[in-house]
C-alpha cells in the first residue's frame, strides 16, 4: 500500500512540474525543460528522464524544441532564438564570453575570467545563473584540472555532469566522456 501512495505522489509532483514548462523535449541526455513567455524564450532546463515529453505550447517554445532537437542531430548547428534579457551586466558579459568559445574547443573558468577582468569563482557563478544552456554553451567551460561543475549543480559525478559529458563528446571532445571530478 505505501509504495503505491508513494508512486502516486511521484508521479503527481512530476505532472505538476510539467506545468511549468511549455515544452518538454527528449534528448540524448534526458530531457530539456523549454520555458517561454510572450513572445520570448525565458529557460531551457535539464531534466531527468522521468518527465515525459509535452508538446510545445506556443510558437516560441515550438521554435526551441525544433532548434534543441537540430543541435542533438548536429553539433554545429547555430540556435536562433529570441531570448528574454535576463542576467546582470557581469553575467551577460560572461554569456557572451563563453558565447564565442567555438564547438570542440573549451576554455578553463580562469581563461574566461581573464579575458572578461574578473576571478574564476565569479565565472563559474555565472556559468551555474545561464538561463539559455545550450544556446549560451557553458559546458564548454571546465575546471583547470578537469571538468569542472554544470549547471549551477553540486552534483558532482551525476546527471548533470553526464550531460555535460555528453555535451562535449558530442561537439568532438571525447576525453571528458568518463573523466569524474571527485573519488568517490
Amino acid at each position: 500500500m505505501f509504495a503505491t501512495v508513494a508512486g502516486s505522489v511521484s508521479v503527481t509532483k512530476i505532472q505538476q512540474a510539467s506545468e511549468l514548462f511549455a515544452a518538454i523535449v527528449r534528448t540524448p541526455f534526458g530531457a530539456l525543460g523549454i520555458r517561454t513567455g510572450g513572445a520570448v524564450l525565458t529557460e531551457l532546463v535539464y531534466l531527468p528522464e522521468s518527465f515525459d515529453d509535452k508538446a510545445p505550447q506556443d510558437p516560441v517554445a515550438e521554435r526551441a524544441a525544433s532548434q534543441v532537437l537540430r543541435y542533438c542531430d548536429d553539433p554545429d548547428f547555430v540556435f536562433d532564438l529570441p531570448l528574454a534579457q535576463v542576467g546582470s551586466e557581469f553575467q551577460r558579459k560572461v554569456w557572451s564570453a563563453i558565447g564565442g568559445i567555438p564547438r570542440g574547443e573549451v576554455r578553463t573558468y580562469g581563461e574566461v575570467a581573464k579575458f572578461v577582468g574578473s576571478m574564476p569563482r565569479a565565472v563559474g557563478q555565472a556559468c551555474g545563473a545561464n538561463h539559455f544552456p545550450l544556446v549560451v554553451p557553458c559546458h564548454r567551460v571546465t575546471g583547470a584540472q578537469g571538468l569542472g561543475g554544470f549547471a549551477g549543480s553540486d552534483d558532482r559525478n551525476g546527471f548533470t555532469l553526464n550531460v555535460k559529458r555528453w555535451l562535449l563528446a558530442h561537439e568532438g571532445l571525447r576525453e571528458y566522456a568518463w573523466q569524474q571530478t571527485t573519488l568517490l
